[in-house]
């Protein structure tokens, strides 16, 4: 399934509800900053080692996958109501930070891009 497709889905799904009148840009980026605090919810308090292994328990790892649904539902009902081509988006940004982040002097280094300008 496409990204076109997974956000008409979204689309439809809020359309038979009645909820595009609550779905303005405000209402779904605080939607959006909400489900992805679950997220962290899930995450907060474990150590590194905790962390990667979350998807190993079985309760932790659906937890995890409801919310990245979450997420990712809002996120393209959020760029469906902007009308973003959110593929386009991420082209788009990827070649900017392949521009911040040269690999000769990023690779290995989780310095934020400026600490890579001349």
């Amino acid at each position: 399934m496409t990204l076109r497709e997974l956000q008409e889905q979204v689309r439809h799904f809020a359309q038979e509800r009645d909820w595009e009148q609550f779905h303005d840009p405000k209402n779904l980026s605080m939607a959006l900053a909400g489900e992805a605090g679950e997220l962290l919810e899930i995450f907060q308090w474990l150590t590194p080692a905790q962390s990667t292994a979350v998807m190993d328990n079985a309760t932790q790892a659906e937890a995890v996958r409801h919310e990245l649904a979450d997420v990712l539902a809002y996120l393209l009902r959020l760029a469906d109501v902007l009308q973003v081509d959110l593929a386009a988006a991420l082209r788009t940004k990827m070649d900017l930070n392949a521009r911040r982040y040269p690999v000769d002097r990023a690779r290995g280094r989780s310095n934020k891009y400026d600490a890579y300008e001349n």
